[in-house]
C-alpha cells in the first residue's frame, strides 16, 4: 500500500474546554472553531482536534510526540511562556537525552502528555 498523505490530525480531549482553548492559542496555536464541541489547532504544517470531552481513560493515556528541529531552544521558549503560572495543572519537564535524542515534556491542563524531541541525525 503507498501513502500519499497529506496530513494527520489526532483527536484529544479536554476536561476543561474553555482552559484547554486558551493554553494552546498561548503556545502559539492558531484556532479554528468547528462547533461549539470542536476546535482544530494549527502551526505550521501540524493540526490536531481539541474536543469537549472529558473521557479520564482516554486523556490519561494520551500522548503525542511533535518533533521539533532545536529541542534547547523549544525548552527555553515554553518555560518563558510560565504555564504554570496561567494553567496550574499544567506540568513542563526538563529536557531527557535519550539513546534515540532528545526531548522534553508538557502536560496540558487535562494531563495530555506532549513530548517535544528531536531524532539524532546517525
Amino acid at each position: 500500500m503507498k501513502h500519499q498523505t497529506k496530513s494527520i490530525r489526532p483527536f484529544i480531549g479536554a476536561r476543561d474546554f474553555a482552559l484547554s482553548r486558551s493554553f494552546y492559542r498561548h503556545l502559539g496555536f492558531t484556532e479554528t472553531v468547528l462547533d461549539t464541541r470542536l476546535s482544530v489547532f494549527h502551526a505550521d504544517t501540524i493540526s490536531f482536534y481539541l474536543q469537549d470531552a472529558s473521557v479520564p481513560e482516554w486523556i490519561d493515556n494520551t500522548m503525542i510526540f511533535l518533533e521539533v528541529d532545536d529541542v534547547d531552544r523549544y525548552w527555553k521558549e515554553l518555560s518563558a511562556l510560565d504555564l504554570a503560572q496561567h494553567y496550574p495543572t499544567a506540568r513542563l519537564s526538563p529536557i531527557r537525552t535519550e539513546s534515540w535524542g532528545r526531548e522534553c515534556f508538557l502536560h496540558d491542563p487535562s494531563g495530555i502528555l506532549w513530548h517535544f524531541g528531536s531524532f539524532d541525525q546517525a
